[in-house]
């Protein structure tokens, strides 16, 4: 019932920014906790930020804090991540996720409990 596509990612230079959007179609009146997963080859697939669209909550991997800012326009069902001071560690396919709960599951092995995927936008950064 819900559809979600990523776009936004590119290659830049560490130090250089970028901003991922992802567009919700179908059913996606519902209030929903929206995040940003990123998988590097090799690497296991980490939370990045999530957001409920219901409220203010917002929530953030350690990693990413004060780098990284999560938003939305509700009137276009987009979720925004903006990625500023990028590193070459950030190098990664960004994942939009959605799940049906107002708790944004983030840490740990949590990808799982999202019920709803993008295709994934390539984000590249160079030192």
């Amino acid at each position: 019932q819900v559809q979600l596509v990523e776009s936004g990612g590119g290659s830049v230079q560490a130090g250089g920014s970028l901003r991922l959007s992802c567009v919700a179609s179908g059913s996606n009146s519902d209030r929903r906790c929206v995040g940003w997963f990123r998988q590097a080859p090799g690497m296991e697939r980490e939370g990045v930020a999530a957001l409920y669209t219901g409220g203010n909550s917002r929530y953030y991997a350690d990693s990413v804090k004060g780098r990284f800012t999560i938003s939305q326009d509700g009137a276009k069902n987009t979720v925004y991540l903006q990625m500023n001071s990028l590193r070459p560690e950030d190098a990664a396919m960004y994942y939009c996720a959605a799940r049906s709960s107002p708790v944004c599951l983030l840490g740990g092995n949590t990808w799982p409990h999202y019920d709803y995927w993008g295709q994934g936008t390539q984000v590249n950064v160079s030192s």
